[in-house]
């Protein structure tokens, strides 16, 4: 089964079970994004990808200019630990890591959670890869994707016991959308997937299917 199988099966059981008005609540928020101007500026395929150095789980420092002077680099950014869907994604990367590897290149995770946080995040998914913490959403700033949660939205992760606050220290309520990138040794999106339903995530496949491609040139 799909990644995006997967990710469709757990949100079919959640409309089933979720609190009344939950469904169409999510719906209406991602739609509004969606019709927004909110990606406008965010990075796409063939365009240059900005550089950040952030701390990983463990609290060493992770340059993307380092990294992909080593080879290419896949850079996700998700949501926090507390996102179901964003564990699945994670879980499902981690799946194809030896593959990743085989082709020279590294995955790096980012999320705006506290160190702690991330340090969770990669303990609960065994997950072999830096898993890091952008606080403030600096880099996923710099990538155009950047957005800030709407007032019904935080009642509704307050009620669920996901308050953004303790999650990322800080007041801002500021997510960055799903997105992955991969990263080229020129600093370029050879592959960019945005979508501002958080349901979707890249396939693993399609990953794969970009470093071949990059390793062939």
């Amino acid at each position: 089964m799909g990644l995006q199988q997967i990710l469709t099966a757990f949100k079919e059981e959640f409309s089933r079970t979720a609190p009344e008005g939950r469904v169409a609540l999510y719906e209406s928020k991602i739609a509004e994004l969606r019709a927004s101007s909110l990606l406008d500026g965010a990075v796409r395929t063939g365009e240059s990808v900005p550089d950040f150095r952030l701390p990983n789980a463990k609290g060493k420092s992770v340059s993307l200019h380092d990294e992909i002077a080593l080879g290419p680099v896949v850079v996700t950014f998700y949501r926090g630990g507390w996102c179901p869907y964003c564990n699945i994604q994670l879980r499902a990367y981690q799946e194809i890591l030896p593959q990743i590897q085989s082709y020279g290149a590294k995955l790096i995770a980012i999320s705006p959670e506290l160190p702690d946080q991330s340090l969770t995040t990669a303990e609960k998914n065994s997950l072999a890869f830096d898993v890091l913490s952008d606080l403030g959403n600096r880099a996923a700033r710099s990538f155009g994707i950047v957005f800030t949660l709407p007032e019904e939205l935080r009642v509704a992760m307050i009620a669920n016991g996901k308050a953004l606050p303790s999650i990322n220290g800080d007041e801002s309520w500021e997510l960055p959308v799903p997105a992955t990138f991969v990263v080229d040794t020129n600093a370029t999106a050879s592959l960019a997937h945005i979508d501002v339903d958080y349901r979707n995530r890249l396939e693993p496949d399609e990953i794969l299917a970009a470093l071949k491609s990059l390793s062939s040139r």
